[in-house]
Parts: C-alpha cells; structure tokens; sequence
C-alpha cells in the first residue's frame, strides 16, 4: 500500500497549477457533498445520533482509509465527512425530488469546476490513471488547505519535491 507522502504527490502530479487547484477548492467539496446527499437514502435509523444509511458506511470506509495514511489528516477529514452526513440528512428525508435535485446538482457542479480547472491545467484527472483519485481528491485538498494554513511544512516540501512546484499557467512557478 502506498504510503501519504506517495498517494499525495502522484495526485499533485496532476494538479499543479494554482487555478486548478482553487477549482478544486469548490469543485471537490461539491462532488464529495452530492455524493455523501445521494447515499444518505435509504435511510434505516433516524432516531441515532447519524442517520444509518449507506453514505454513513461509505464515511466509515473512506474515514478508516484516511485514518491509516496519516492520523491528524484523517481526523479532519474525519470531521469533514461527518459534517457532511449531518448536512445531508435533512436533504435527504425531505422529497425524492429535493434529494436528487439537491444530490445530482452539487455533484453536476463539482465537476463543472473540475473541469474547468484541468482545462486550465492542460493535464487529464487524475483519477483516468488511477482510481484512487477518486478518494485521494478529497484528502489532497484537505492537505492543500493545511500547507496553506502553514502546516505540515516538511509534509508539502516533500510532495513539492515529488510533484514540482505550483504555477500558474503552464511556465510560471508561484512557490
């Protein structure tokens, strides 16, 4: 298995101008959120602090994985994924209608912006090379928003070592 350090960099490969990167900022947590919406149905209990359903399953999953790259990582990812599942409930026992227009228009949108971005990049998704894209995306933003909160510098100099250094455009390094 891959370690953090690896999965975090082979994504950044793919993403390393800034626009793209600010578009997955909103694009990511879209996708993540239509997502976890369209699981919360069928909901079994309701009456549980989290409402059991196969978006809490998939959470567990996501989390354990996320959790066995890197503990604080994971924990706020954790964090991230529960919200959500708060988020969602309510959506999601309102109309069929509500729930899928709410569930399929967050997740259209995410990747209208992922879109966007990786035409900006001039660089396919990730996740065409490797599936695990899919649940890294999450994890790589995550970790964005750490570096650039000054966190885990030794962290983001060695997936910069790896992946090379943000730009923006294709020739203009910004750090």
């Amino acid at each position: 298995m891959r370690n953090l350090t690896d999965q975090l960099a082979t994504y950044a490969s793919y993403h390393r101008d800034r626009r793209n990167i600010g578009t997955h900022f909103i694009g990511i947590p879209m996708i993540l959120f239509g997502v976890v919406l369209l699981l919360s149905r069928p909901l079994w209990m309701t009456d549980t602090v989290i409402a059991v359903t196969p978006a809490l399953f998939a959470s567990i999953v996501v989390g354990l994985y996320y959790l066995s790259l890197d503990i604080p990582l994971g924990l706020f990812m954790c964090i991230i994924l529960v919200s959500m599942l708060k988020l969602a409930a309510p959506l999601a026992m309102d109309s069929t209608s509500t729930w899928l227009t709410w569930g399929i228009g967050f997740f259209v949108v995410g990747w209208i912006f992922q879109t966007v971005g990786h035409i900006w990049e001039g660089k396919k998704p990730a996740f065409v090379d490797d599936l695990m894209g899919l649940i890294i995306g999450p994890l790589f933003v995550a970790a964005e928003l750490v570096f650039a909160l000054g966190g885990r510098a030794a962290l983001h100099k060695e997936i910069e070592a790896r992946a090379g250094k943000t730009r923006v455009g294709k020739n203009v390094e910004t750090r």
